[in-house]
């Protein structure tokens, strides 16, 4: 199996990797943008314009795009990102040509009528209204706002209801002709597949409408710090649950800083699976809480470390209260032996088994493209992975968990007060 890369004049990029073991193939043809590109006016408009791509070419209807590719039992969809929007199909080998060609259509030629963005506009209000519905999808967001503040970290990827509600068909689709650019695109394709046929299929498909009538140089996101802006340390939204959900979090590294492998690994040893420090310590010999972990998100210039964990309402002060004992014992003293080499071992068995199909692959190499401006060798991540040592992780968690904490709570709880003494004990 073998990753290759073209870089044509237009500034687009193609990455692929081969496997003739499997009879698929996966095409995802990601774009350098998201919803911190956003000005506060057009919040939400990436992932807006992600659903209204699907609406309709100069060339298929919407019910062309979705039918061609479920009539040979493939699949397609998108998704956006706080820094990137990615659509993806995945089809038996023999209708790759097809399914590159449906999916760029979208990219090139959308449309963007009024009418579809109006009708297009009730169904992401309403995909708001599920996640204010869902506290452990509420919770995620409402972290992000009390941690980054009012900026494009801190926004919802979604948008808010006024954002939505105020956005013109204009203001979309200027959008889409200003950040949709061959120099912002990578285009990934694994499976069954021969490198130099892909090329020339993405290249005859993306042509359409003069697209890669340019010239340009890949565009990667600046690593630039970002600067934190938050103003209060406790979140709080108030709902009549019969859970409270709970996020702990504080600053952790952004995604170019070395570290990474070291924090990636304290985050599972920390909250990883079953045998983790803080499922141990908050479920099983206390049973605060039946859902207890932790990640590690990291952006161009910024990122943070959190825990999560949902509990009944009358035991949210304690469960944090363990939190806060767990992390300040690991930033004392860092973990044993044992616990970093099952975390090693759970992040490099997770990693090698997320590989297992085109469409992983697909993800795995066109996400590194977009993110880095290059892809790291499988066995170079599994050995940094394996270089991970108990004095880094000691060194790491006396860096990160020793900071001043954010709090964000979903419950039925109506001050912030109490929680903010716990942050002072």
């Amino acid at each position: 199996m073998s990753v290759q890369r073209t870089v044509l004049t237009s500034g687009l990029r193609i990455v692929t990797e081969e496997d003739p073991s499997v009879r698929s193939a996966a095409v995802g043809i990601w774009v350098n943008v998201g919803s911190r590109d956003e000005s506060g006016s057009v919040a939400g408009a990436s992932h807006f314009l992600e659903h209204l791509l699907f609406k309709g070419t100069t060339t298929r209807t919407a019910l062309e795009i979705s039918s061609s590719l479920e009539s040979v039992g493939g699949e397609m969809n998108a998704f956006t990102s706080k820094e990137y929007t990615c659509f993806y199909a995945r089809v038996i080998d023999t209708d790759l040509p097809m399914a590159i060609d449906v999916v760029s259509d979208l990219i090139t030629s959308s449309v963007v009528k009024a009418l579809d963005v109006d009708a297009e506009r009730k169904v992401v209000l309403e995909e708001i209204s599920m996640r204010d519905d869902d506290p452990s999808d509420l919770i995620h967001d409402l972290f992000s706002e009390t941690f980054y503040g009012d900026n494009q970290l801190g926004r919802p990827i979604l948008g808010t209801v006024k954002s939505i509600n105020e956005m013109s068909r204009n203001s979309v689709y200027n959008y889409y002709k200003k950040k949709y650019l061959p120099q912002d695109l990578v285009v990934a394709v694994a499976g069954n597949i021969k490198h130099k046929k892909v090329v020339a299929m993405v290249e005859n498909a993306l042509s359409r409408d003069g697209f890669l009538d340019v010239t340009g140089a890949p565009q990667v996101r600046s690593n630039t710090p970002f600067k934190i802006t938050k103003q209060k340390s406790v979140g709080l939204m108030y709902r009549k649950t019969e859970q409270s959900h709970i996020f702990y979090g504080m600053e952790g590294v952004a995604r170019n800083d070395e570290r990474r492998f070291s924090v990636g690994i304290l985050s599972a040893a920390l909250g990883g699976g079953m045998s983790s420090r803080l499922f141990q310590e908050v479920r099983e010999k206390r049973g605060m809480a039946y859902s207890v972990y932790a990640y590690a998100q990291q952006f161009a210039g910024s990122g943070f470390l959190g825990f999560y964990a949902g509990c009944n309402p009358s035991k949210t002060h304690d469960v944090i209260s363990v939190i806060r004992e767990v992390l300040a014992d690991v930033a004392a003293n860092g973990m044993t032996h044992e616990e970093i080499e099952r975390a090693k071992g759970a992040v490099r068995g997770s990693l090698v088994l997320s590989q297992e199909d085109s469409g992983s692959r697909m993800s795995r190499i066109g996400k590194n493209e977009i993110v880095y401006g290059e892809i790291m060798g499988f066995d170079a991540i599994l050995k940094k992975i394996e270089g991970v040592n108990s004095e880094q992780i000691r060194k790491v968690a006396s860096e990160i968990l020793t900071q001043r904490p954010t709090l964000a709570l979903v419950g039925p709880f109506k001050s912030e007060a109490p929680f903010e003494k716990v942050l002072n004990k």
